[in-house]
């Protein structure tokens, strides 16, 4: 699936909206769209059909330790980063899992647009919320979260490859998680695939799915699910 059946779900000012976001060539573009488009952007993206963040999530609870049971000791809250978490909607599909899974999460965000953000706040599901550039370098010590998530980031015109190796780094060594999905028309041409590769090839990390996934409900690719586990 290209990325024009997203668009294709989504006509008119929504339509528009995301032929400019795969058009975007600067973090200055890509500011200007996210601030003018955050108030619609849920709506917009729940009319497509959008389905990356819940898939990402169930991702994430396949590659978990087994959660905790009702005769279980609750397990401790793991610490997640969302990188650029936009509105808030992997959070939104995460957070409510614990009832399912008795795994809870403590969720901080970071986006590049203040917009998003004010949005994201107002679902109250972060423990922090703060302003960032993904194409440079995280201002986060190493080793702390244990999970970093990356959803709908890694795209036409958005973030290069360089930024996997940044969630390795912040991410909990000997079994620290990343979940990342990557737009399928650039995950080799975008060398978002050779970058998985080198933090292999540098003992860096285990590789544990770069499988294809439906970016939309009931598709089946447009997406490249990527789950690093941190050696």
């Amino acid at each position: 699936m290209s990325h024009q059946d997203l668009t294709h779900s989504m006509t008119g000012a929504k339509g528009e909206f995301l032929n400019r976001a795969y058009a975007l060539d600067s973090t200055s573009a890509a500011h200007d769209l996210y601030s003018e488009w955050a108030a619609s952007y849920d709506r917009d993206l729940a009319d497509g059909a959008y389905a990356s963040p819940l898939r990402a999530v169930e991702a994430l609870l396949r590659h978990l330790p087994s959660a905790a049971t009702s005769d279980q000791l609750e397990k401790p809250a793991l610490a997640v980063l969302d990188a650029g978490c936009g509105t808030g909607m992997v959070a939104e599909c995460l957070i409510p899992s614990t009832q399912l899974t008795g795994q809870s999460f403590v969720v901080d965000g970071v986006d590049l647009t203040p917009g998003m953000l004010d949005v994201a706040r107002d679902k109250d599901f972060y423990r922090k919320l703060s302003t960032a550039d993904l194409n440079e370098p995280l201002l986060i010590v190493d080793g702390t979260y244990d999970i970093v998530m990356c959803v709908g980031t890694l795209t036409k015109g958005h973030v290069g490859p360089k930024v996997l190796g940044e969630f390795v780094r912040v991410v909990k060594p000997a079994g620290g998680l990343v979940v990342a999905t990557v737009h399928d028309e650039i995950w080799e041409s975008g060398g978002y695939e050779a970058e998985v590769e080198n933090l292999q090839s540098a003992g860096l990390v285990e590789v544990r799915g770069t499988d294809e996934f439906g970016i939309i409900e009931g598709q089946s690719k447009g997406g490249r699910m990527v789950v690093l586990r941190r050696s």
